[in-house]
């Protein structure tokens, strides 16, 4: 799940990510289920403390804030290619 604004959502994320903005808020936290991990991605890994605190209060058991955010997977991605 990637909360960063759409524009950098759109020039770039994790492969499989659902934008937050893009998604009925409801339907999905009605539809998911919530045993399953969820992982939230922001910037830097700041503001996805937040919103995984939120998905928390839905019912979710399993939900991560990435570490470093988006920046650091980016980083991460760029330094193990070949």
């Amino acid at each position: 799940m990637d909360i960063r604004d759409v524009a950098s959502f759109a020039s770039g994320h994790m492969d499989d990510a659902l934008h937050i903005e893009s998604l009925p808020l409801a339907a999905f936290i009605a539809q998911q289920d919530k045993n399953q991990a969820l992982v939230i991605c922001c910037y830097h890994g700041n503001s996805s403390q937040q919103a995984a605190a939120y998905f928390v209060e839905q019912g979710f058991t399993e939900v991560y804030s990435l570490d470093g955010g988006y920046e650091a997977w980016a980083e991460y991605k760029t330094s193990t290619q070949p």
